[in-house]
Formats: C-alpha cells, structure tokens, sequence
C-alpha cells in the first residue's frame, strides 16, 4: 500500500517549485507538497507537468483515473486524497471543478500534473461544507494521471 501525501513548508528534498508551491517527482510515491512561505491566492489557473507521462493525451471531457492529491494554499492543509484512500479515483472531467476541466486535458498516463486553481475555478466562497477549504481559497492539486479511455 502506498503512503498518503504529506504536507509541510519547506521544499522537499527532490522536488520541482512551482512558484510558491513544491512538489516531489516520484510517481510510484503519492507526493510530498509545500506550499512555501509567501504564497499568495492566484488570479489564474497554473498547470505544470512535473513529469511527463506518455502515450494518448487527454481529451476534454473524458473519464479519467487518478491518483490525486489537495492542498489548500493559505492553510497548508491536506484536505482530498485519493491516495489516503488507498485507491485511484475514477470520474468524467465534465463532472469536476472547472479548475480540473481546463488543467487536466492534454495530459499523458503516467504523469504527474501540478495545478494551482484560483478559487473562481474552484470552489469561489462556497465550498463545501466540512471540506477543510476555506471560502476564496486557492487549491493546489498534484495529480498523476493512471489512465485515460
């Protein structure tokens, strides 16, 4: 079974930065990620390919497997994970936050993806209730892409 991410402040060892988030490249670990000091809410969607998978791209509005990982931006905080689940998640990206829609498309199994969603992509004021995600909150995604049909 693999171990559910991990979050923390400082850049971990092996990592790629987006900006002022940090993540780590091993696509046969669920990530370790950072959300280092000084972040601030985006204004626009970030996509990053910290590795590049192969194969047929996503399309969009197609069903994907994931393994996914998110992390608040202001507090830090793990609030999804599939991996914590110990299973891939399986889902239409016309059923996801629009942040998702736009960041997923064009991405290759066996990737890993870094999103950094703007709360108007995401969940605005409103999110769900219980969620851990606070209202105007920017999420962070590390997403590896299992499987595309």
């Amino acid at each position: 079974m693999i171990a559910p991410p991990v979050t923390g402040a400082g850049a971990p060892e092996g990592s790629v930065v987006e900006g002022e988030v940090a993540t780590t490249t091993d696509v046969a670990t669920a990530p370790v990620v950072a959300v280092l000091e000084g972040a601030v809410p985006v204004t626009s969607l970030v996509i990053s390919d910290v590795v590049a998978g192969s194969g047929s791209a996503v399309a969009e509005g197609a069903t994907v497997t994931v393994e996914y990982c998110g992390v608040g931006l202001a507090s830090g905080a793990l609030f999804d994970s599939s991996w914590a689940r110990g299973e891939p998640a399986t889902f239409p990206l016309s059923g996801v936050i629009a942040g998702w829609q736009e960041g997923i498309p064009g991405m290759q199994p066996g990737g890993r993806r870094l999103l950094v969603i703007p709360a108007d992509l995401a969940y605005g004021e409103q999110p769900p209730p219980g969620s851990g995600i606070a209202p105007g909150e920017s999420l962070v995604f590390v997403v590896d892409l299992v499987s595309s049909p």
